[in-house]
């Protein structure tokens, strides 16, 4: 009968028995060791991490847990390979697994990190849900293009000729590019609104002759809702290549308006009516008085120009405090009995001394006709 050292020196496939237990037990026991590690320390650790403000350590436990582990298992299994006397294919293969385990952990745990980082910069003070949105769409097309990336790096270390594919798809690119050339264009431009920011959601801007409100800002177009109800489709392209007035950013409302008195107003009363002008403005809430002159004198009418900016970007408030100025100063001026100006013409005329002579003449020669004997 065979003895218990016999038994765990037989070889099977160029190892003994005892290297295959030994490898088994490694396995097993680096299991659960990792197993207590998962249920014990990390549960501890995402228990702190909660507790604590900061929302690093909550994203460093997260990765431990997600991805540091499988390479804690990978460790245990080149570990116990050790034991063993396997075939270069075996290795070969190990190796690898290794490289493939390394760019696919490695990537989700960069865009993890830039992902929280963008979240808490670009995020910051955009709590609402379309900005979420338009953050989401962005960051999917970056996820994209960095595992092409990974993709042809892990290909090149794996010994594939890459350089043949790289050139395909660059040509491919170009082709493709060049296709949706407009399309492309108001990509870009959609991502030059997005970080630029010369407009959001909610604001009232006015490009070229359209204007609106922004209701909605999509990959190729921004849609704008007019005053009169309809709704304006624009290309992102049109917006970035164009003047954008923003009313919604507009602290303050500059205003000026001429005033037109008649000519009949005596000199006494026009150098009162700054005055007036001026204290009507200042005790208007919400204003900011700038200045009131006799501006100007026209052929019709004296003209006086008055400054103000209203502390306010409400374009209602705005009309309902030149509203009552406006009557107050119709109030005042039929006080002063000043008269507003409109377009008038006068036309004086008056007789020349050749004219009155000619006129003498043709009435004396209907006399002298109608006076002959009958």
């Amino acid at each position: 009968m065979m003895s218990l050292t016999g038994m765990l020196n037989q070889v099977f496939f160029h190892n003994r028995l005892l290297d295959y237990l030994i490898f088994g037990g490694i396995l097993i026991i680096g299991a659960v060791v990792a197993r207590v590690l998962n249920n014990v320390l990390i549960k501890r650790l995402y228990a702190w991490a909660e507790s604590t403000p900061g929302i690093i350590d909550d994203f460093l436990v997260h990765t431990l847990k997600e991805k540091i582990m499988p390479f804690l298992y990978y460790g245990l299994l080149i570990f116990a390979v050790q034991f063993l006397h396997v075939a270069p294919v075996i290795t070969k293969g190990l190796n690898l697994l290794g490289i493939v385990l390394l760019t696919f952990y490695g990537v989700r745990f960069f865009l993890d990190a830039l992902k929280l980082f963008l979240k808490n910069y670009w995020l910051k003070k955009a709590q609402n849900a379309d900005k979420q949105h338009i953050f989401d769409g962005i960051f999917a097309i970056v996820k994209l293009m960095i595992w092409g990336f990974a993709f042809l790096l892990l290909l090149d270390n794996l010994g594939v000729k890459i350089s043949t594919l790289v050139t395909g798809l660059g040509i491919g690119g170009v082709a493709v590019a060049l296709a949706a050339q407009t399309i492309l264009g108001d990509l870009f431009n959609y991502f030059t609104i997005y970080f630029d920011r010369p407009f959001e959601v909610g604001d009232y801007i006015i490009v070229g002759e359209y204007r609106g409100t922004v209701e909605h800002i999509g990959l190729k177009t921004t849609r704008l809702r007019s005053l009169g109800g309809e709704q304006l489709i624009l290309a992102n392209t049109d917006l970035t290549n164009s003047r954008v007035r923003n009313y919604k950013r507009m602290e303050r409302r500059r205003v000026v308006f001429n005033i037109r008195v008649a000519y009949t107003t005596d000199l006494q009363r026009l150098r009162l009516l700054s005055e007036l002008l001026t204290e009507i403005v200042k005790n208007m809430p919400e204003t900011t008085f700038d200045r009131a002159h006799f501006a100007e004198i026209k052929e019709d009418s004296f003209v006086f120009e008055v400054v103000y900016y209203v502390n306010s970007r409400d374009y209602r408030r705005y009309m309902d405090i030149q509203q009552e100025i406006n009557l107050q100063i119709a109030e005042k001026f039929a006080e002063l009995g000043v008269e507003f100006a409109y377009p008038t013409h006068s036309l004086y005329l008056q007789k020349t001394p050749e004219a009155g002579l000619a006129s003498a003449n043709h009435s004396g020669a209907g006399v002298k006709e109608g006076s002959g004997p009958t």
